[in-house]
């Protein structure tokens, strides 16, 4: 049995070896994948992208965003194939590559998972951010990294720690949040999802109702903003998110209301401390994340 340092039974990723097939356990659910896998795709989760990026995993296929490899992908899709947008997989692209296992992502509706798992074992990669170890564990256990992902969950833990006491009086009794501003809105998350698992759970910060409340991404009305009147706001923006309000995120900033927010007056607010396309759930962008907030809130 393998296991990262520090987890939870519900986050370990498990593998199994009988002959020319593994069992996996992966959150509870077991799948049968090859016993030697070398062509892996990843299509609909961003979130093994970036383990894979971490544990230099190379896939035959992945996803595109807006058409290509975003630039954060670039170490490792250089000889990797196009296999269509992260919400529609090109199937006939996928079959073409003969992968070993398809990597793809639980909020694909069941007739595209059941799409993929006719071309090969089909694994779903969980977007909740609780769940970025055993992501990180899962990739591993396939490719054979188990050590270095071991050494990168023991540092990241380490890291965790550090900035805990760093920021221990910085932020004391402060309301911070972490938003998306997607299609001209502003988003919120639920506490488990984005980057709310690292500020809530990881730090200890106090969750404010709102957040609470989310059952998944929801809007939240510039009213509601104020009434909530955060102290610290860090917005994650994507222009590709945006395209039919280019301006959006320029007229909210002129917006009156924005700007009597507590966190704006006090120069508070930090957009795309992260890549906009990380998602707050693989263990790199995690890392990330906690630098930025240890820069920011100093």
């Amino acid at each position: 049995m393998l296991s990262g340092c520090s987890q939870e039974k519900e986050t370990k990723a498990v593998v199994k070896n009988t002959g020319q097939v593994r069992t996996v356990q992966y959150l509870g659910k077991e799948y049968t994948v090859p016993a030697g896998i070398e062509r892996i795709v990843i299509t609909g989760a961003l979130e093994s992208l970036e383990d894979a990026v971490l544990l230099n995993v190379q896939p035959v296929g992945a996803m595109t965003v807006g058409g290509s490899f975003p630039a954060i992908l670039a170490s490792i899709t250089q000889k990797t194939v196009p296999i269509g947008e992260q919400k529609q997989p090109n199937f006939e692209a996928i079959l073409k590559l003969a992968p070993d296992i398809i990597l793809g992502s639980d909020k694909f509706p069941a007739g595209t998972a059941a799409q993929l798992q006719k071309i090969a074992p089909t694994i779903p990669v969980s977007h909740i951010a609780t769940a970025g170890e055993a992501n990180l564990l899962l990739l591993a256990d396939l490719t054979g990294k188990q050590s270095v992902a071991e050494e990168i969950l023991q540092k990241y833990h380490e890291q965790v720690k550090q900035i805990q006491a760093q920021l221990q009086e910085n932020v004391k009794g402060k309301k911070v949040i972490a938003v998306r501003f997607r299609a001209g809105n502003i988003n919120i998350y639920p506490e488990d999802v984005f980057f709310n698992e690292i500020l809530y759970k990881e730090l200890g910060l106090v969750v404010p109702a709102e957040i609470k409340a989310a059952k998944a991404q929801e809007i939240l009305s510039l009213e509601k903003l104020s009434e909530m009147n955060p102290d610290v706001i860090f917005l994650q923006y994507a222009a590709g998110e945006n395209l039919a309000q280019p301006k959006g995120l320029q007229d909210l900033q002129q917006n009156a209301i924005w700007n009597n927010l507590q966190a704006v007056k006090n120069k508070q607010v930090f957009v795309n401390v992260v890549d906009p396309l990380i998602q707050g759930v693989a263990i790199g962008g995690k890392q990330q994340f906690l630098q930025a907030i240890a820069a920011t809130l100093q």
